[in-house]
């Protein structure tokens, strides 16, 4: 919608309007801002070069701050969702799950996350996270059920697992093919993966950007 005004306003003092690309803000942690990698292997520029490949013009602001939990990410969703921003990618839990924070806590960050969001008027694909079972099963379950159950409670796209694309193959034993040595972050091989079983659902947040436009 204030992109529309702009070109409008634009197109009254009878200056040509060029359409401006959808901007989309990728908020995560290391493994959006693309942890170990040389910085054309990360996330975010190997998603924006598929979304290239399928005809889709768009710009993404990487907002992955490694070491970020969900209360770094709630303190500074607010100057992420810039005016600019059409659409947003919500990624964040794994380093939660590394320091054993409650996940009750972690659900009210995310719930901050997704009101701001809702509030700004932005949609957003929530990407999921599963936490190990070292924590125990009362843990694990809390945990890894507060993803759908927020992309339920404020009509988010939702994706179940940011990790999901290395086990397509059914292997497990595979995945750490696609890991760097520390078995935490993805090589570049892996984060590939990841952008082509991620790419559907951010290609689905670009449609519901353009909705609101």
């Amino acid at each position: 919608m204030r992109k529309a005004l702009a070109a409008g306003l634009l197109s009254l003092c009878g200056i040509a309007a060029t359409a401006e690309p959808l901007v989309l803000a990728a908020l995560g942690d290391s493994l959006t801002q693309g942890y170990g990698l040389v910085e054309e292997d990360g996330f975010v520029p190997q998603l924006t070069r598929w979304l290239d490949a399928q005809g889709v013009e768009v710009k993404i602001i990487n907002a992955g701050v490694s070491g970020d939990t969900t209360a770094g990410g709630a303190a500074r969703v607010g100057w992420t969702l810039t005016p600019e921003v059409d659409g947003m990618i919500v990624a964040l839990g794994g380093n939660d799950v590394l320091r054993g924070i409650d996940p009750a806590v972690s659900k009210s960050n995310l719930e901050k996350i997704l009101t701001e969001a809702q509030t700004a008027k932005v949609p957003v694909l929530l990407i999921g996270m599963q936490a190990p079972g070292n924590y125990g099963a009362d843990y694990k379950q809390a945990f890894d059920a507060m993803y759908p159950d927020l992309a339920t409670q404020f009509g988010t796209l939702y994706a179940p697992s940011f990790f999901s694309g290395l086990q397509a193959d059914g292997d497990p034993g595979a995945v750490q093919t696609y890991m760097q040595p520390d078995g935490i972050h993805p090589n570049a091989r892996g984060v590939a993966l990841i952008v082509d079983d991620l790419g559907p659902a951010v290609l689905d947040l670009i449609a519901a950007a353009k909705q609101r436009q």
